[in-house]
C-alpha cells in the first residue's frame, strides 16, 4: 500500500479539526491522505442502491463532506475515502500500522462522549506501533494562522532511546519549516533539597550532566537536518510539567512511549499523559524501544 496519514473520521468537531490537520501534514510529507470511518453496524455495500434504501448513506456523507472539503483546501493533495465494517479501536489499529501516521481528535480533559473520542482514542494511542496524533477541536486550520514561532517540540528522557522521537520530530520540522525545541525535565532528588532551596553544585552538576547528553542526542540529528533550527532546554523540574509548559504555543508536541511488550499492559506514562491532557497544541505520541 502506498505511504498514507490516516484520520479518524467520526463527525465531531475534533475529528473534523483533526482531519484538517492531517490534510496540511499529508501535504507537507507529500503523501495521501485517508479518511477512515469505521462502525461495526454497517451494511456490505450493494451492487446498486438509491441514496433513500442505502443504510450506509450518513455514514458515505461523513466521509465525503470531509474529503469535498479538504480536497478544496487542498487542490493538489490525493484524498481517499474507506468506511470500514467493524470495531473503530480495531479499525484504527490496523489503520496505524499501514500509515505513517494515524490522527485523531482530543477533547483533552472535556467530557468524553463520541465514539471514536471516548473508548477509542487512548487505547489506540497505548498500542499503536505507529506514531499517533490527537488534534483538538481548537487547534484546527480554521483558527488564526501560526506564527512564525511556531516550533515542533520533542520531549526526551535521554536515560531510553530517543531515535524514534528525534526521527519524527525532526521530520516534521523539515516539513514545515519550523525550529526544533529539544527538552528535558529532571527532578532534583530529596537530599539536594535544603530549606533555602536546591543545593547549587548538585543542581549545577545534574545541570551539565543532563547538557552533556542532551548535546550527544542532538547531534546526528542536526549533521542530518541542517536546514532545521535546533535549540534545547534543561528544567530541573518535573518532566511532566516542564514538557506542557515548554509547548506552549508550539506547532507540535512530541512525546514517547514505550512500545507494546507481550505480555505487559499498554500505558501511557506521565509525560504523554500531561502531554495529551493539558497540552493545548496538536500532540505526538511515538513508540519507542
Amino acid at each position: 500500500m502506498q505511504p498514507v496519514v490516516t484520520v479518524g473520521l467520526d463527525g465531531s468537531p475534533e475529528s473534523l479539526a483533526a482531519a484538517r490537520w492531517a490534510a496540511d501534514e499529508a501535504e507537507k510529507r507529500r503523501l495521501t491522505l485517508r479518511l477512515l470511518h469505521a462502525w461495526p453496524m454497517l451494511a456490505p455495500e450493494p451492487a446498486h442502491a438509491p441514496s433513500e434504501v442505502d443504510q450506509n448513506y450518513w455514514a458515505k456523507r461523513l466521509v465525503h463532506t470531509a474529503q469535498t472539503e479538504l480536497q478544496a483546501r487542498h487542490p493538489g493533495l490525493s484524498v481517499i475515502g474507506s468506511l470500514v465494517a467493524e470495531d473503530a479501536q480495531n479499525a484504527l489499529l490496523q489503520a496505524a500500522s499501514e500509515s505513517e501516521v494515524l490522527v485523531l481528535g482530543s477533547r483533552g480533559l472535556e467530557p468524553v462522549e463520541s465514539y471514536f473520542l471516548g473508548d477509542v482514542s487512548m487505547p489506540v494511542v497505548a498500542r499503536a506501533d505507529r506514531p499517533v496524533v490527537l488534534v483538538r477541536a481548537e487547534t484546527g486550520t480554521e483558527g488564526p494562522v501560526p506564527s512564525p514561532a511556531s516550533r515542533v517540540v520533542v520531549a526526551l528522557k535521554l536515560r531510553d532511546s530517543s531515535e524514534s522521537l528525534l526521527d519524527f520530530a525532526f521530520h516534521t520540522a523539515a516539513a514545515r519549516e519550523v525550529p526544533v525545541l529539544a527538552v528535558h525535565g529532571r527532578s532534583v532528588p530529596l537530599h539536594a533539597r535544603m530549606p533555602w532551596g536546591v543545593d547549587h553544585d548538585v543542581a549545577e552538576g545534574m545541570r551539565q550532566d543532563a547538557q552533556t547528553q542532551l548535546s550527544n542526542a542532538l547531534r546526528p540529528w542536526r549533521e542530518k537536518y541542517p536546514q532545521v533550527e535546533v535549540a534545547d532546554s534543561i528544567h530541573l523540574a518535573s518532566p511532566a510539567k516542564a514538557v506542557v509548559q515548554a509547548a506552549e504555543g508550539a506547532a507540535l508536541l512530541v512525546v514517547g512511549r514505550r512500545a507494546h511488550r507481550t505480555g505487559v499492559r499498554p500505558h501511557l506514562g506521565p509525560v504523554a499523559q500531561a502531554a495529551i491532557h493539558h497540552g493545548r497544541c496538536p500532540v505526538a505520541v511515538v513508540p519507542h524501544d
